[in-house]
């Protein structure tokens, strides 16, 4: 059966003049972010003395019991990527078979995987399994098979969030598991109450709510603490478009349109109806062995005070500025907005402008010193009133424009996905998220769907695009702080090793 063009818009619950102004997007593209020079310490990077850590770490737990504080984790991707190594070996084994070749050279991520099979978290399950089918450790494209495929463990299609990742001598932690132990070790309010929520897909959803209900209880009881964890879906509202090389539409078998996935750009509207004082938002996969955190949970908090500094400035020169201020005052208050608030002026404002300005959401951005890891990092980009600290990845840069490239190249910080937010005004009233977007921010993207090329579109990003105008503060955290586990060998560093776990502080 043919849908009409609106049936399916209304069956996605997308707009039909957003579905119009997606369209129009791929035709005329998105501009690209102008970079003027990275941000770097003491040029919008805040690096924190011993002296001013200890202030801000008493400031948060002065302050922090008596606030709403949730933990929001998007935890919907699969960990296809984690085992992409080990899926290009099976891909070699099957070209190799199909022309009679009886060796496969083992790829070096693979090599790796097997000579330490025995280190990992989900060995004895996976064991268990080999033995019970009658299938030799020494077959590396069957252990691979059982590991992966849905006849098997079916890692390669689960969540990141329900994988095991840490060994303990007591159980076999998941990355959900290990962000309900930061939770409990930060987040606690003065009634011991934890709020985490996390993002899912929702072919999983009775896998995380059967996972959570096993584990709640035994979490609880070991920290003491009153779990609240709530889960949402990335909205179908959201879904964009798909269209061919020629920008035009693409359809399903039965005829109805093709919608993708917007990117986690969609989650701003998850983020927009938590109800919180301050919000943490961290990836699901950048967690590290509970006995090597004490750096994460240390400066989860600095950053979170350093929130609340900012955030008791900026309700304070709002108060002043509702009244009256001289001519004077306002341009001390524009100059502490240059150097605190991630935005940098052409001209003075006025007093009405500056209060239009203040009243914005916060984030503080933990950044580490760059290792090469692929991602986004901070910038001053340039803006119609000046520029502005933001954080900005690949795709959004011009490389073909040779100063973009350069002064891509010469940041010297990551980000880590490591933010703390203030989303209430200075009347504790919630912001609508939705208002402080660049909608001119999102991202065109080539992909393949059963052998025909497409092109996708991702919504602003959440951390980029989708937080455009808030108020930014970029803080520089130590390296130890940022354990992602982008590949399956990632799990044998010492970060997520129990028996190697060094702690940090």
């Amino acid at each position: 059966m043919v849908h009409s063009k609106k049936e399916k818009l209304l069956t996605q619950s997308v707009n039909p003049s957003v579905f119009e102004k997606q369209l129009k997007n791929f035709q005329i593209g998105f501009p690209n972010t102008k970079l003027i020079k990275p941000a770097k310490v003491s040029e919008g990077i805040i690096r924190l003395n011993t002296k001013k850590k200890k202030k801000l770490l008493l400031l948060y737990e002065q302050l922090g019991k008596e606030k709403k504080k949730v933990k929001f984790v998007p935890a919907s991707g699969a960990a296809t990527r984690m085992f992409k190594g080990l899926s290009k070996y099976l891909d070699v084994f099957k070209a190799k078979r199909s022309r009679e070749s009886e060796i496969t050279p083992i790829t070096e991520e693979a090599d790796h995987f097997f000579n330490h099979l025995s280190e990992f978290p989900f060995y004895e399950m996976l064991k268990a399994a080999l033995i019970e089918k009658e299938i030799s450790e020494e077959r590396p494209e069957s252990v691979i098979k059982e590991l992966l495929q849905k006849e098997g463990l079916n890692y390669g299609q689960l969540p990141k969030a329900l994988i095991k990742f840490h060994t303990y001598p007591e159980r076999i932690r998941t990355p959900v598991e290990e962000h309900i132990v930061e939770g409990c070790l930060y987040g606690a309010d003065y009634q011991n109450r934890v709020h985490i929520h996390f993002t899912i897909n929702s072919e999983y959803k009775d896998a995380f709510n059967k996972h959570l209900n096993e584990v709640r209880e035994f979490y609880e009881k070991a920290y003491g603490r009153i779990l609240n964890i709530s889960l949402s879906e990335q909205k179908k509202s959201t879904d964009t478009i798909a269209v061919d090389l020629n920008n035009r539409p693409i359809r399903n078998e039965d005829g109805s349109l093709l919608f993708r996935p917007s990117g986690h750009g969609a989650l701003i509207e998850n983020l927009n109806e938590i109800d919180a004082d301050l919000i943490f938002i961290k990836n699901i996969d950048n967690i590290s062995i509970e006995r090597a955190n004490s750096a994460t949970i240390k400066h989860k908090k600095i950053l979170a005070g350093k929130l609340f500094e900012i955030q008791d400035k900026v309700f304070s020169i709002i108060s002043e500025l509702e009244v009256k201020c001289s001519n004077k005052r306002l341009r001390e208050i524009n100059q502490w907005v240059r150097n605190e608030l991630g935005f940098d002026s052409l001209e003075d404002f006025d007093r009405v402008k500056l209060l239009n300005h203040l009243n914005r959401p916060i984030r503080v951005c933990g950044m580490v010193k760059n290792q090469g890891e692929p991602g986004g990092g901070p910038f001053w980009t340039d803006i119609d009133q000046g520029m502005s600290l933001q954080i900005v990845e690949s795709p959004q840069v011009n490389f073909r424009a040779s100063d973009q490239k350069q002064i891509f190249e010469e940041s010297t910080h990551f980000n880590p996905v490591d933010i703390v937010c203030g989303v209430k005004d200075y009347k504790n009233e919630k912001f609508d998220l939705l208002k402080f977007r660049d909608l001119s921010a999102g991202i065109i993207t080539q992909k393949s769907l059963g052998g025909r090329d497409l092109k996708a579109q991702e919504l602003p990003g959440l951390w980029n695009g989708a937080m455009a105008y808030w108020h930014t503060v970029f803080v520089e955290v130590p390296l130890q702080t940022f354990n992602p586990v982008k590949t399956i060998n990632d799990l044998l560093k010492s970060a997520h090793q129990y028996s190697h776990a060094k702690i940090n502080y």
